[in-house]
C-alpha cells in the first residue's frame, strides 16, 4: 500500500476514533447525570424524616399539655365546689390558694398549647410541602433514568457501528502505528494527524527541522511531530509549488536536541507525551 492510501486509512480512522472516544466518555458520565438529582432526593428525604420525628414529638407534647390542662381545669372546678361547703377561715385560704394556683397552671398550660400548636400546624404544612417536592423529584428522576437508559442505548449502538466501521478502515495498516495513533488522539483531544504549513507543524505551531519537513514532503514512511507526537503529512502550498528546504535555513536535528534540552518541562502537552516519547523519531513503512 503506497504512503498516500495509507495516510488517507489514518485520516479515516483518525475520525472513527475521535467520535468513538467522545461516546465511550459520554456512555462512562452518563450514570454521573443522575448523581445530582439522586444526591437532592436523598437529602430532601433525610430532611422529611427529621421533621417528621419532630413533628410527632411535638404532637406528643400537645397532647400531655391538653391531660395537664384537663386536670388543671378539674382541680379548679373542684376547689370551686368545695367553697360552698367550707366552715373555716383557714378552709377558705386553702382552697382560695387551690383555685389560684390551679388557675395559673391552667394558664399556663393554655399558652404551651397555643405555642406547641402553631410549632404542630407549621410542621404539618411543611411534611405536606416536602412530601409533594419528593414525590415530584422521585417521578422526575424516574423519568431522566428512563430517557437516560434510551440514549445509553442508542450510544452503544452507535459505538457498535463505529468499531465496525474501525475494523473496515483497519485492514492494511501497521498495528503498531494503529496503536500509536490511538494513544495520540486521546491525549490530543481527537487529533492525531496534522498537516505542515512550510516547515511548521499545525497541530503544535512548532519549526520543524529541514529534515522532518523534506521527509514529509518525500511522503515514503510515517513521520512523527517531535514536538507534539502527532503524525505529520505534507499540505501543498496555495500556489501548488512543492518546497523543500535547506537544513542551513530550516535547522536540523541537532539544533532541536539543543532547543528540547533548553526548553524541557516547558512543552506544549509535556506531561501527556511522556509516554509517546519513544514514539517521536519512529518510521514505519
Amino acid at each position: 500500500m503506497v504512503m498516500t492510501e495509507v495516510l488517507e486509512k489514518l485520516k479515516t480512522l483518525q475520525d472513527i476514533l475521535a467520535q468513538k472516544n467522545k461516546v465511550e466518555t459520554a456512555i462512562n458520565d452518563a450514570p454521573k447525570l443522575l448523581s445530582t438529582q439522586e444526591e437532592l432526593l436523598a437529602r430532601l428525604k433525610k430532611g422529611y424524616i427529621e421533621k417528621n420525628e419532630l413533628y410527632e414529638k411535638t404532637r406528643h407534647n400537645l397532647t400531655t399539655l391538653k391531660m395537664e390542662l384537663f386536670d388543671a381545669e378539674g382541680a379548679r372546678e373542684k376547689a370551686e365546689k368545695a367553697m360552698d361547703t367550707i366552715t373555716t377561715q383557714r378552709e377558705y385560704e386553702a382552697l382560695d390558694k387551690e383555685i389560684r394556683e390551679a388557675g395559673e397552671r391552667e394558664q399556663t398550660v393554655r399558652k404551651e398549647i397555643q405555642k406547641e400548636d402553631r410549632t404542630f400546624q407549621e410542621l404539618k404544612e411543611d411534611l405536606k410541602r416536602e412530601e409533594a417536592l419528593i414525590a415530584q423529584q422521585e417521578e422526575e428522576l424516574n423519568e431522566r433514568k428512563v430517557k437516560l437508559s434510551e440514549e445509553i442505548e442508542a450510544m452503544n449502538k452507535e459505538l457498535n457501528d463505529l468499531k465496525e466501521a474501525e475494523e473496515a478502515v483497519s485492514p492494511g495498516l501497521n498495528p503498531e502505528t494503529k496503536f500509536k495513533l490511538e494513544r495520540i488522539i486521546k491525549s490530543k483531544q481527537g487529533i492525531g494527524i496534522v498537516a505542515i504549513h512550510g516547515n511548521v507543524c499545525t497541530g503544535c505551531h512548532m519549526i520543524l527541522p529541514a529534515q522532518f519537513a523534506n521527509e514529509v514532503r518525500v511522503g515514503d514512511k510515517i513521520v512523527y511531530c517531535p514536538y507534539c507526537s502527532r503524525i505529520l503529512f505534507y499540505l501543498e502550498s496555495a500556489d501548488g509549488e512543492d518546497v523543500f528546504f535547506n537544513e542551513e535555513d530550516a535547522g536540523s536535528l541537532a539544533d532541536l536536541d539543543d532547543f528540547m534540552d533548553d526548553e524541557e518541562g516547558d512543552g506544549e502537552d509535556a506531561d501527556d507525551d511522556s509516554d509517546l516519547d519513544d514514539d517521536k523519531m519512529d518510521y514505519e513503512d
